[in-house]
């Protein structure tokens, strides 16, 4: 299943880099390159990504993969689901930070105290 998360990031990567190959975006993601062909099928069958030869690159394998417009408004859109879950994310470990800090500080003063 192609999850939010990284449907945004490849959208990310190819926005930045067209040309990238498969298996580049793959290690970039730190993915299969079955998986990466897997994602890349899955945006382009949505209508996200359209993928086209390069005109003068004499390998034809090699392909470029562009953002259409619904492309475009799903990363826009991804990016800020994306964004609000990692302040949520970093509002729960602020928190969890705090607590560990509060009974590390307690633990220490009651090892000064037995002393």
């Amino acid at each position: 299943m192609l999850t939010d998360e990284y449907r945004y990031r490849i959208l990310k990567v190819l926005e930045q880099d067209p040309d990238v190959s498969q298996r580049e975006l793959a290690k970039r993601l730190d993915i299969s390159l079955g998986k990466a062909n897997f994602c890349l099928k899955a945006l382009i069958e949505k209508g996200l990504v359209k993928a086209g030869n390069f005109k003068k690159n004499p390998n034809k394998a090699r392909y470029l993969y562009l953002l259409t417009p619904k492309g475009i408004e799903e990363k826009a859109s991804l990016t800020h689901r994306f964004l609000l879950k990692k302040i949520k994310e970093h509002e729960v470990l602020t928190e969890e930070i705090e607590l560990l800090r509060q009974e590390a500080f307690i633990n220490t003063q009651e090892i000064n105290d037995h002393e």
